[in-house]
């Protein structure tokens, strides 16, 4: 039996890196990263530190992927989102 066929992505500061895989049953997140090569491409990725996604929704590295998943391996942030916003608009007063 045939496990889930996922994709793997990852989009680093100067390259981007997305993998087709076919996996095993029972392989987790985790396992789907480390089957994609995407670690040794982009020896920055710390899963220990950085979140990781499916479709858009951060989601734990022990959950078991579903046919067609798109995992994502997100970078940390640079700024704040809020900062980043207070410090393009101009103040009114």
């Amino acid at each position: 039996m045939a496990g889930p066929r996922v994709e793997v992505v990852y989009a680093g500061r100067l390259a981007q890196g997305a993998v087709l895989v076919e996996l095993e049953p029972g392989t987790t997140v985790r396992g789907a990263i480390e089957t994609s090569g995407l670690l040794a491409r982009f020896p920055e990725i710390d899963l220990a530190g950085q979140k990781v996604g499916i479709h858009g929704k951060v989601t734990a590295l022990d959950v078991l992927p579903a046919d067609g998943d798109r995992i994502e391996i997100y970078r940390p942030l640079v700024i704040d989102p809020k900062e980043a916003r207070r410090r393009r608009v101009p103040r009114r007063r």
